[in-house]
């Protein structure tokens, strides 16, 4: 089936007499972006090939791209359809009005505020005055308003206030959450009672609060929330079995994968320890894919709450430690999708409970062994390491530029965070500073003057970009004390590099730094691998002035030993790292 096909099945389907409710309106979220500029341009891109292509504000600077409205059987058929065709991204996810904010494409439409029935552009109906169906009276309630009053005599004070807050979220009311029924909550439920068709008493009856409740519990739909008691772990708790499945122990985490077409995952955590148990398991989150590095969090005592939020997921999690056993859970849900995340967790956060026992750091098969994963779990890698090495007592770093375009966060031996203080793109030269005060074991000495041509030199960089631990030195000599093209500032070296030592000091035979190694060009022509090409000291020195950095200098010596160069190097040379 084409996309013509597709859009044309549609069209007819909005243009029959039958309407659907509001609330009955759910929309195929294709994208979300961090600026309106270029959620504008996608937005034109998919509207050039697509139908009925909207764009809304997400609000915290996200702006979603979607399709719609739809009835949710014409969208899950949209979505199984595009996706086949490649039109939209294998992640798009069904969504709902209340996701959205303001509406910016197209400019002028208002489609969240929809009365109920939809209006005549979407349903197609051209009902008048004359010719509108009448409204049949009101139903007659299946409780006096005595036998009202006293049904809901017996409802315990946290079922009242759970009365409250789905009349809040009814829209009709807006005070305390208490389970106190003053004339506030009673007004709400008349107001309720006269929407729904049912004669306003100010009492709702036992069938009324089921419809509410009903209403309420809609957006759960499709989720099939089941109460899951995993004695493994010790924990009982629901679980949105309708798009989540159990994976696989990896101790402490038993892990629930996403089953169809919302990217969701959860985790079940579960290990005997103390609070040190706690707190490294606080930190280890934070490391995690999963967990976005945007959003609050909060550590006390014997309990923390981690939230990370981007464009692609909002993740949860919530553990406490009692009894000498750490539990808790993570819900990781598609941003955009607000209402249900917000009220599943809530269901989750309500039937957590603790049973008997932890989970043994020895369950399960064993997971794929590799530096990128803890307890099966990818770890967050940056987007791109380089070298670098300091340059003053104060921490001051030089590096490539390569190394920090387009960051959002730069680190420095990834416990940093450090900010571009100078940049100089014709030489390729960044000066970086960290966040907070470090104090180098050992700093740069510039050398003056160039070493003899063949005269041994070395690179001290993280080669393999942080898989390794510290710094390495690989070894070559100075073929030219100029370019290619005859370049003065630029020395060329015989020496094969890797990319991650970009950005690391060039050393001469007396430990002296004669230069910053430069990442190997990025042009048609390709130069044996053993062909590499260093900033020479004095345009470092030059780049540094105009920073406000007194560099140190160096003057020529006689050869050092190796492991005294290897030491000094390892001192100086620090791992930059673009996230």
């Amino acid at each position: 089936m084409t996309k013509y096909i597709l859009a044309a099945i549609l069209a007819v389907l909005f243009n029959v007499k039958t309407v659907f409710a509001q609330q009955d309106v759910v929309w195929v979220q294709v994208e979300a972006l961090p600026s309106l500029t270029t959620a504008q341009d996608r937005v034109r891109a998919y509207a050039g090939r697509l139908a009925d292509v909207n764009g809304f504000s997400l609000g915290g600077g996200w702006y979603s791209v979607v399709l719609g409205p739809y009835t949710p059987e014409d969208a899950q058929r949209v979505l199984q359809v595009y996706r086949a065709e490649r039109e939209i991204p294998n992640d798009a996810f069904i969504a709902y009005s209340s996701s959205f904010q303001q509406q910016f494409w197209p400019v002028g439409a208002n489609l969240l505020s929809l009365p109920d029935p939809l209006p005549d552009e979407i349903t197609g109906d051209t009902a008048t005055p004359e010719t509108a169906v009448a409204q049949p009276d009101p139903e007659p309630a299946d409780e006096t308003p005595r036998e009202a009053r006293q049904s809901e005599a017996k409802l315990s004070r946290d079922e009242k206030k759970e009365l409250q807050v789905m009349l809040q979220w009814a829209g009709h009311y807006q005070g305390a959450i208490d389970g106190a029924y003053g004339r506030g909550t009673r007004g709400s439920m008349s107001r309720w009672q006269e929407a729904s068709n049912y004669e306003p008493t100010g009492v709702l009856t036992t069938k009324q609060r089921a419809e509410l409740r009903n209403q309420y519990n809609a957006v759960l739909n499709g989720l099939d929330l089941k109460t899951m008691t995993d004695t493994t772990s010790g924990i009982e708790i629901q679980i949105p079995l309708g798009v989540v499945a159990f994976s696989k122990y990896s101790p402490p985490f038993a892990q629930f994968d996403a089953t169809g077409n919302v990217p969701a995952r959860v985790l079940l955590i579960s290990q005997h320890g103390d609070q040190n148990t706690l707190y490294g398991l606080y930190d280890i989150m934070q490391t995690l894919e999963i967990v976005p590095e945007s959003g609050p969090r909060e550590r006390n005592k014997n309990s923390f709450t981690l939230t990370g939020e981007d464009g692609r997921i909002i993740s949860h999690t919530e553990a406490s430690l009692q009894d000498g056993q750490v539990k808790g859970f993570t819900l990781v849900w598609p941003a955009g999708d607000e209402e249900r995340r917000t009220r599943l967790l809530g269901e989750m956060r309500k039937s957590f409970k603790r049973l008997d026992g932890a989970m043994d750091p020895a369950t399960g098969d064993g997971d794929e062994q590799s530096i990128d994963l803890v307890s099966g779990l990818e770890i967050r890698r940056p987007k791109l390491s380089r070298s670098g090495f300091y340059v003053d007592n104060q921490g001051t770093v030089v590096t490539t530029a390569q190394a920090v375009e387009a960051c959002e966060k730069i680190t420095i031996d990834g416990d940093h965070e450090a900010q571009v203080i100078h940049a100089d793109s014709a030489h390729g030269i960044a000066v970086l500073r960290a966040t907070d005060t470090l104090a180098p074991a050992a700093i740069a000495s510039l050398r003056q003057g160039d070493p003899r041509l063949q005269s041994e030199v070395a690179v001290s960089g993280f080669s393999y970009e942080g898989v390794l631990g510290s710094p390495t030195l690989t070894f070559g000599r100075l073929s030219d004390i100029k370019g290619l093209s005859g370049e003065t500032e630029l020395k060329r070296l015989a020496l094969n590099a890797l990319p991650g030592d970009a950005g690391g000091p060039v050393f001469d035979d007396g430990g002296a730094v004669m230069g910053m190694l430069l990442p190997a060009a990025d042009g048609g022509r390709k130069l044996p691998e053993d062909v590499s090409f260093a900033m020479n000291s004095e345009t470092l020195r030059a780049v540094l002035d105009a920073a406000g950095i007194t560099a140190q200098g160096a003057e020529a010596t006689g050869p050092i030993a190796p492991e005294d160069l290897t030491r000094e190097a390892r001192d100086m040379t620090v791992l930059v790292s673009c996230w």
